[in-house]
Order: structure tokens, then sequence, then C-alpha cells
């Protein structure tokens, strides 16, 4: 059987058309188990930042923006955090600070994993390519459904 659709209209919830829309939902880009560990960290709030490739967006108008709403989603697609973004810039990919790729919160924490890491992560990699440093805020997140056995004493 399919979805029935609702005959209800649906009524705004927002004074204008942004406030009503869902924010935009995204996931992180490589293997599923990578995705779903970025995840993790994302919700335990180590890591409060990430990163692209610039080329990646095809406008200015594409960017995240300070104060934007987003949904994180895991690599199944089930949605795991909303997310409040708290700044945005664009800077060359050598001149990314120790300061983000500590917030970026992935390994060793440091820039010069950051950089290793990154170069191979960016298909169009050069040391002058721009990239988009976002930091972020967990305003809430949900569990994956996987609970740990709850274990009794007798």
């Amino acid at each position: 059987m399919g979805r029935r659709a609702d005959s209800r209209r649906a009524q705004p919830r927002g004074r204008t058309v942004d406030e009503s829309l869902p924010p935009p939902a995204w996931s992180f880009d490589g293997d599923a188990a990578h995705a779903d560990a970025l995840v993790a960290l994302v919700i335990a709030g180590t890591k409060t930042a990430t990163s692209s490739a610039r080329s990646d967006y095809e406008e200015d108008d594409d960017l995240p923006t300070p104060g934007m709403l987003s949904i994180l989603l895991d690599s199944a697609g089930h949605p795991r955090a909303l997310l409040r973004t708290t700044a945005v810039s664009v800077t060359a990919f050598c001149d990314v600070s120790e300061a983000h790729a500590f917030a970026e919160g992935e390994g060793e924490r440091t820039l010069s994993q950051w950089r290793t890491v990154h170069a191979d992560f960016f298909a169009d990699y050069t040391p002058e390519m721009l990239v988009v440093l976002e930091r972020f805020v967990v305003l809430t997140a949900h569990s994956s459904g996987h609970h740990a056995p709850v274990h009794q004493d007798a």
C-alpha cells in the first residue's frame, strides 16, 4: 500500500515562508561507518565544525549562513540532530586554522592531521583551493534507537 495523502490543508507555522518550511537535511560524505561516526561526534559535542569544498556549491546563495537551521541525517537517512550554524567563512585550504581543525573533532584534532585527511578527501585538492568552514551547535539530538543492554544485579 502506498502512503495516503492527508486531505487537510497544511497550515503555515511561521510568519514567513522561510519560517514555515522545514530546514534542509544533509549527511556527511563517505562510507556509512565513517559518516555515522561523524554523527556520533556531533551528538557527543566533540565535533562542532565541518568543512567542504567551495566548488561543491553552485552559487553564493547556496552557502550556509549564520543562524541557518539544518537537519543532520545518519547514513540510513534518519534525522539525528537539529543544528544551528553559528559561523561560516570561506578560506584557502592552506589557511585553515588549528582552532578549526580542533573543532572538527576528528582523530588527533590537529591541523596536520586535518590537512592530511582532507587533502585525500577533496577530489579537486590544491593548497590554494577554497574551503567553506562552518561552525554549528546542536539544538536537539535523537538517539539512533540502539540501546546498550541493561544489566541488573541478581
